[in-house]
């Protein structure tokens, strides 16, 4: 599995996932839309071990990172499919998203900006690592792509 250096719900000491899935979808900005609800319902019925909090901060973090993917493979005229894959279980929630476009999203610092001069996109690594228990981008194979993925551990 990708995050070999994660901490949090590393493979060998998370519990078993209570339910899990993925989805495949083309790079176009509808579907990040689809890819924030399918979180959304997928962890409703998990909310048992779930807190809410933890389910809105998933959804708002899948919907960054998948916003990243689909800008990437557009910018670069990447039609490959974007891969999501979410599971949660007791201590928490695990998303991968992966893409066929070459390159990695940035993590600029954030810097101090008038109010007139903050930006409307390119924010998203920046709250990934704010709200993320663990994040990282792994690179498979020889060809072009990543994965970018978090975690989010209950309690947290």
């Amino acid at each position: 599995m990708c995050p070999s250096g994660s901490t949090a719900l590393a493979p060998e000491s998370r519990p078993r996932p209570h339910a899990g899935f993925s989805l495949l979808f083309p790079p176009e900005p509808g579907w990040v839309r689809a890819a924030r609800d399918a979180v959304r319902t997928a962890l409703a019925p998990a909310h048992a071990d779930c807190k809410p909090e933890l389910a809105d901060t998933a959804v708002l973090l899948t919907s960054e990172v998948v916003t990243n993917a689909v800008n990437a493979c557009r910018h670069t005229g990447c039609s490959s499919p974007i891969a999501l894959h979410a599971e949660w279980a007791t201590g928490g929630v695990r998303v991968h998203v992966h893409d066929h476009a070459p390159g990695a999203p940035r993590l600029d610092p954030p810097r101090r900006r008038a109010p007139d001069e903050q930006p409307e996109n390119g924010n998203g690594m920046l709250l990934v690592s704010a709200f993320a228990t663990d994040w990282g981008i792994c690179r498979h194979g020889p060809g072009t792509g990543k994965t970018v993925w978090f975690t989010l551990a209950d309690g947290v």
